[in-house]
């Protein structure tokens, strides 16, 4: 049995933060682990992305349309990676773009979400969830990366339990921020289970 799972989306959002916790909580059920990241530009804004692969595993690399997970914060890196998807993929991501600079001085031209999704949903099976929505909603923004692990922990695709994934989220935030990241996962996993 093994996991491929890929993480994207924009600096700043929480996506090293995401996959460095899968690898925790992987590491707790005592399975073999290799998480990966990669970054865009060194700052906010830039496309960000990681692999974290699970079990029968033996290097950190994601072969294309190996991937039982996409999870992203932003709709266009989930569709900027999508050659690591597969009709069996899980897409999972917020339906709130971040507008590049580029297309906000004019130079590029944002696509029409529905496109965006129409070519995700060609590519695996997808869901949108409205990741900023529902981490404003529990009390704090930065929890997105959480609500979109309990979306991850709701697709069945995890070789171990949601219960261990929501425990190794608790013991990587500081105390003042338990509480809010419990609600921001169950509410995630409520986002995909509904």
């Amino acid at each position: 049995m093994k996991n491929n799972i890929v993480l994207t989306g924009v600096g700043g959002q929480g996506v090293i933060t995401a996959a460095n916790i899968l690898g925790k909580a992987a590491l707790k059920a005592e399975l073999n682990v290799y998480v990966s990241e990669v970054h865009g530009m060194a700052q906010r804004g830039g496309s960000v992305n990681c692999a974290v692969r699970i079990g029968d595993v033996y290097g950190p690399l994601v072969a294309n349309g190996t991937a039982d997970a996409i999870v992203s914060t932003e709709p266009i890196e989930a569709l900027r990676y999508i050659n690591f998807s597969n009709n069996k993929t899980k897409i999972i991501t917020d339906i709130n773009p971040v507008i590049p600079f580029t297309v906000s001085v004019g130079n590029d031209k944002y696509p029409s979400l529905d496109k965006v999704f129409s070519e995700l949903r060609k590519n695996g099976d997808l869901y949108k969830i409205d990741a900023n929505k529902i981490a404003i909603d529990v009390g704090n923004i930065i929890t997105k990366n959480t609500v979109l692990l309990g979306a991850l922990a709701a697709s069945d695709v995890l070789l171990f339990k949601s219960d261990l994934l929501l425990s190794t989220i608790l013991e990587n935030v500081p105390s003042r921020f338990k509480e809010i990241n419990r609600k921001a996962f169950q509410k995630g996993y409520k986002a995909i289970k509904k």
